[in-house]
């Protein structure tokens, strides 16, 4: 492995025990003040569920789980949501299965205001991370170490 490249991977463990180790918040608790970017974590208890990334942290949250956002803003509960009505895998052409069919759909919808629901009352915590290179490595890291692939895809469409 190249020196350059080792050295970054390296220096993720010290963010992720960062994160790890840091304060949860809720819906009702998030701070007025948070960095602006940085990667994180929803999970419930001891089971971590979702990580991310943003440049906004405070707003990637709200949109993740605030009452009138849409399933392209609110992706983790969009996930959670498709779990809930039996379907496993994203449909990236028309049909009932498709973001559009979905959101025409009275039962995901209803499904996907129960899954913002619960990510409002999950435990959220977060590192700031300003550097995009370091960001979307940490966020690789933390999904792999944390085992929340299943729903942290990191597939092209």
């Amino acid at each position: 492995m190249h020196p350059k490249f080792a050295a970054v991977i390296e220096s993720l463990q010290e963010k992720f025990d960062k994160l790890l180790a840091g304060p949860t918040y809720n819906f009702v608790e998030l701070p007025k003040r948070m960095p602006e970017s940085g990667v994180y974590l929803f999970s419930e208890g001891s089971t971590h569920h979702y990580v991310g990334r943003s440049n906004d942290l405070r707003k990637r949250y709200l949109l993740h789980c605030r009452p009138g956002s849409q399933q392209n803003q609110a992706t983790f509960a969009f996930k959670l949501a498709r779990e809930a009505v039996g379907i496993r895998e994203a449909a990236y052409k028309a049909g009932a299965s498709s973001r559009a069919g979905l959101a025409a759909d009275p039962d995901f919808q209803m499904a996907f205001s129960a899954a913002k629901e619960r990510l409002r009352g999950m435990d959220f915590r977060y590192v700031e991370e300003t550097d995009q290179t370091r960001q979307a490595l940490l966020e690789a890291y933390c999904a792999i170490v944390l085992d929340t692939q299943r729903r942290n895809d990191f597939d092209t469409h």
